[in-house]
């Protein structure tokens, strides 16, 4: 793919490395002069010292044969404008960083795939690990709903049963769906059935409707996240 990156900073410097890595073409986008060289010297793309803003940059940068522009500026509002150009010229995929969450609405008014910013993702990945040890990793789905994976505990109220009887027991609701497993003797993650037996052990891939609350992981033997949120300095 051919991609402007706009920013080297904390954010594009890796999203850079990883694009250049795999093979894109890459052409970057920064303001600040000493910033450039630096990106110019250690990547192998071209780099242009300019002002992203300016409808003639995004033409220079080759705006024309562009697949995707990705801003990862520090200012909103910037982003913002970069966007609206990078739309009145036509390029394909437009995604930006929003550091304010007041303003990911604007950006999807006008059209533009975001991504939050990634230092408060890094944050609440943080403090959710501190919060809810059980959950291994987890991706936030709407204002509520949320994907996480979860182990299998061996007085998992769920282990040994099938998809089927845990749903005849009540344990799994309309609002919670295993996704996958991944088990150690297994090669792949299996795709569950309603035949399909939890096993102690087992990492879940589970859909939350209602999120990864100490109730919902009740049902996989993680108790701990009551006694977590019932403690001093972590309750929510």
């Amino acid at each position: 793919m051919y991609i402007i990156t706009v920013g080297a900073g904390d954010i594009g410097t890796p999203l850079i490395e990883i694009a250049t890595g795999t093979g894109n073409e890459v052409v970057v986008i920064e303001k600040d002069a000493a910033r450039a060289d630096e990106v110019a010297s250690e990547f192998d793309c071209m780099v242009i010292n300019a002002d992203a803003t300016i409808k003639e940059t995004l033409e220079d940068a080759g705006a024309e044969r562009a697949d995707a522009i990705i801003s990862t500026t520090d200012q909103d509002a910037t982003n913002v404008m970069i966007c609206l150009l990078a739309q009145e010229l036509e390029i394909p995929g437009i995604v930006s960083v929003v550091h304010n969450p007041e303003h990911m609405n604007l950006f999807r008014q006008i059209g533009v795939n975001t991504m939050e910013n990634p230092q408060r993702l890094i944050a609440e990945s943080l403090f959710r690990s501190v919060d809810r040890p059980s959950i291994v990793d987890y991706m936030r789905v709407g204002d509520v709903a949320e994907v996480f994976e979860i182990t299998v505990a061996e007085d998992a109220p769920i282990a040994g049963l099938t998809l089927i009887e845990a749903d005849e027991e009540g344990l799994l609701d309309e609002d919670t769906l295993v996704v996958a497993i991944e088990r150690n003797e297994s090669d792949s993650p299996i795709t569950p059935r309603g035949q399909t037996r939890i096993e102690q052990g087992d990492l879940l891939t589970v859909y939350s409707g209602t999120g990864a609350t100490p109730e919902v992981t009740d049902i996989f033997g993680h108790y701990e996240d009551h006694e977590t949120n019932d403690s001093n300095g972590f309750s929510l």
